[in-house]
């Protein structure tokens, strides 16, 4: 049976080449992903390894409640950096501080991204050198007058030495000259941001600390790290602690390979899915082969095969090919893998160097998957075909599929989308998920149900086209499972970029509702990172003539019944021309000293209503004073909590700063307006000013960029599905030889045997197409109900323009993959094609 399995694989090569296309490409991007999280995990460990370098023995502070913290004395402090350098065994000790530090370019832009731009110290040791910089060119700061950059940094703004630039860590704008250009291992610069020096003074005081974030204490020669920790332990003042170099590294790689994992999940999930479309090309194949030899099939029966021995030589067939295409698959996915790292790179994410990683598991798992995947798909078709009496089998070259098969299909599908119909109306969301994907299951069983009225209704469409156009419509049907699976494995692609592409398009519109709705104010000023502004910035900003009204937004916190509320400080006299709240009582006008608002899901928790006085414990002092409801809102997710005058929260307060400043404008949003609040914060790198556009397309621009990444992915999930419909006419082209060469016999050209193919691709493909966006609005809508209670604005949306584009490209997807077979068929002899059976 083997000798003859492996026959059959080298006379049928030409019409397995799309199997092993599908399976080499899942094989690709499984093998790929698995090379390229072990390799990018591999060098950044290698990376990180090499910052930790000068540093045996770490002290840092181990925290403590904020009341300890105001209590406290500064702990890491130089007093404590130079005994822990005078220990015995200890070569040397340097303190380090960072912090976020705005860097603009030199278009006055920020540098490095909200999260990415970092400031830290240059602390020289014995011998004037910091272990953590490597200086390419120039030297270290020395005084507040310098500042040096990461090379990284300089090459994207081009910044050199002796260079003027601009920063701010905490408002304030900064200039200082370029001193020196450094490379360095930081994590940070690694993975794309930016990285600024400052001399070890000026860094204390820009960043605000009082002590140091770290000590690290590096050990002299015959010294193990263990024995400078037992040292380092017996100075060490309260609330500090020390951890090895060792443990550092342990913890550092830790964290990396949860990076990379999420990352490979990520990614075989969409590997999977191009796996499991494959499955239909596969099983498509081998179910048309295996209707192609039914008379071969039925000779080896007669002459004593065995039902099994018949599964078993198209099992061999199935393993050899998948044998075949997963190491053709593997060899493709270093290809993937080295791609992969090249378009991340290019897209800023400056990945670490280092050689390729091929673990010998990879190796396994790239084999196991093409081999198992392709002998499941091809389990069935053989199944099937030992069950054909060899009687039976020798009256007929092509069994066609029986009745009673297809009506236990449908049953089976019915009741499966009925399942998944059940668990879509249940409160929790992940039942209702299950829910979704259980009908997905079902309607994918009832495919060949469903094929017939959907292209019976393509008849008006295809009438234009004559004989050939009704010819492409009655082979469409001829087969419905072999149309189903094909349509089925473009559908599943489609029906995932639908789903994906409503929710997104519909919670872009949700933010779009909700900034228009939370904010009359025309701009919203606030730090790049999110951290808190000076009560400066308010006060700039009421000077200008340009401004009407502006409102701080302080933030405290409320623990009175043992959990924590928001209280946010306002001025009371301007916040409600600033925003736009939804009051189910009261309103904004009976805000003043001793009252406030708060929104529906506080007003039920503390169970008050407009009048009534409720306690409000702050946080940070422990005090408590009663305040009297003003007005109950609707809470969403920019505006939520309690509005408390600052007159209230201001005492409260260690150190009163401001979360955002909210700001009107006499003559509304204008370039001129924004340019003004510009100058008047200094041009300050560190401060967003955004209007309400700018906050919905902070929004919109992250959702569309994951959107993009998706239909990226799923890429390879369409392509196998496009291989599908090649495959698919193809064979069906080679099936019907005897067919096509009668019709070439009595008059039909080669140019309409092409437009006849060419439209049962197209018909196929728009099945496919409009069954997945049909699925797909409906997946759309049932994530949309835990969307919804998430985010109180969302509503479901159809982008119509982009479906449109959907169905314009699945018939393409048509035109394209009927190319080849369309071309097969009109160069067929038509006598030889009448004689073959």
């Amino acid at each position: 049976m083997f000798r003859t399995a492996l026959r059959n694989v080298l006379a049928h090569k030409a019409r397995l080449l799309m199997t092993v296309l599908a399976v080499m490409l899942g094989v690709a991007f499984v093998s790929g992903t698995l090379i390229f999280t072990d390799t990018f995990g591999d060098a950044y460990k290698n990376k990180s390894a090499k910052s930790f370098d000068h540093v045996s023995v770490a002290i840092q502070s181990d925290g403590g409640s904020s009341d300890d913290e105001k209590k406290q004395k500064p702990r890491l402090t130089d007093s404590l950096l130079k005994k822990a350098g005078e220990l015995p065994g200890a070569d040397s000790a340097i303190g380090s501080v960072s912090g976020f530090t705005a860097l603009a370019d030199k278009n006055g832009k920020l540098v490095g991204g909200e999260w990415g731009t970092t400031g830290t110290n240059f602390f020289p040791a014995k011998d004037g050198k910091d272990p953590r910089y490597d200086f390419t060119a120039g030297a270290a700061p020395k005084s507040v007058a310098d500042i040096a950059v990461d090379s990284r940094t300089a090459e994207r703004t081009g910044y050199k030495v002796g260079d003027t630039v601009r920063y701010s860590t905490d408002g304030p704008v900064r200039t200082a000259k370029v001193s020196g250009i450094f490379d360095t291992d930081d994590g940070s610069v690694v993975a794309g941001g930016s990285l600024v020096v400052l001399d070890n003074k000026t860094a204390l005081k820009a960043l605000g600390k009082t002590e140091y974030d770290e000590i690290d204490v590096k050990t002299a020669a015959g010294t193990s790290e263990a024995a400078l920790n037992s040292a380092v332990e017996k100075i060490l003042p309260k609330d500090t602690s020390t951890q090895t170099g060792a443990e550092l590294k342990t913890e550092q790689d830790r964290m990396i390979e949860e990076q990379t994992s999420s990352m490979s999940q990520v990614l075989l999930i969409f590997a999977g899915i191009a796996l499991f479309v494959g499955i239909f090309i596969i099983a498509n194949t081998f179910t048309m082969l295996v209707a192609q030899r039914t008379k071969e099939l039925a000779l080896m029966r007669a002459v004593g095969a065995s039902r099994r021995q018949v599964t078993r030589s198209v099992l061999i067939e199935a393993f050899l090919v998948g044998l075949v295409a997963a190491t053709a698959g593997f060899g493709l996915g270093i290809g993937v893998s080295v791609g992969l790292q090249a378009l991340m790179n290019s897209g800023g994410a400056s990945l670490p160097d280092g050689p390729l990683v091929i673990a010998p598991m990879t190796i396994v798992v790239a084999l196991l998957i093409g081999v198992v995947v392709t002998m499941l798909a091809a389990w069935l078709p053989g199944r099937r075909a030992a069950k054909i009496p060899p009687v039976a089998a020798m009256n007929s070259v092509h069994a066609t599929p029986t009745t009673r098969g297809l009506v236990v299909r449908n049953t089976i599908g019915s009741l499966v989308v009925a399942l998944g119909a059940v668990l879509l109306f249940n409160d929790d969301n992940y039942v209702m998920a299950g829910g979704a994907a259980t009908i997905l299951v079902g309607v994918i069983v009832l495919t060949p149900l469903l094929s017939r009225p959907f292209i019976a209704a393509s008849a008006p469409l295809l009438k234009p086209f004559g004989v050939t156009g009704k010819l492409s419509r009655l082979n469409s049907v001829r087969n419905p499972r072999r149309t189903a699976s094909t349509a089925s494995a473009l559908m599943i692609g489609l029906t995932l970029i639908t789903a994906m592409t409503v929710v997104a398009t519909s919670m872009g519109s949700a933010i779009n509702k909700m900034a228009a709705g939370a904010m009359k104010a025309d701009y919203s000023v606030s730090m790049a990172n999110f951290e808190p502004l000076t009560p400066e910035v308010r006060q700039k900003l009421d000077k200008l003539p340009e401004v009407e009204a502006t409102s701080p937004l302080r933030t405290a916190y409320d623990n009175a019944d043992g959990g924590y509320t928001t209280v946010n400080g306002v001025d009371p006299k301007t916040f409600g021309d600033l925003v736009g709240l939804d009051f189910a009582s009261g309103s904004a006008a009976g805000l003043k000293d001793g009252t406030a608002l708060v929104d529906t899901d506080v007003a039920k928790d503390k169970h008050l209503k407009t009048g009534d006085t409720f306690p409000v414990k702050f946080d940070e002092d422990g005090k408590t004073v009663r305040l009297k409801v003003a007005g109950v809102y609707e809470g969403n997710e920019m505006l939520s909590g309690i509005f408390a005058p600052t007159s209230v929260v201001d005492p409260h307060l260690s150190k009163i700063v401001d979360k955002q400043v909210l700001v009107k404008m006499k003559d509304g949003t204008s370039g001129s307006a924004e340019d003004a609040i510009i100058k008047a914060l200094g041009d300050n790198p560190a401060i967003t000013v955004q209007d309400k556009d700018d906050i919905s397309n902070a929004v919109a621009g992250g959702i569309n960029m994951i959107l993009n990444m998706l239909y990226g992915l799923l890429g390879m999930a369409i392509l196998i599905a496009v291989l599908g419909v090649i495959n698919t006419l193809a064979m069906s082209v080679f099936e019907r030889k005897h067919e096509i060469g009668m019709l070439r016999a009595i008059g039909l050209d080669r140019a309409k045997v092409k437009q006849m193919v060419r439209l049962e691709s197209i018909v196929i493909s728009l099945f496919g197409a409009v069954l997945g966006i049909g699925l797909g609005l409906f997946m759309a809508w049932a994530v949309g109900g835990s969307v919804a209670d998430a985010v109180s604005t969302y509503s479901m949306e159809i982008p119509v323009g982009r479906i449109a584009v959907f169905l314009a490209v699945a018939a393409l997807v048509g035109v394209l993959a009927a190319v080849w077979p369309a071309r097969s068929a009109a160069r067929l002899n038509p006598l030889m094609a009448i004689k073959s059976e």
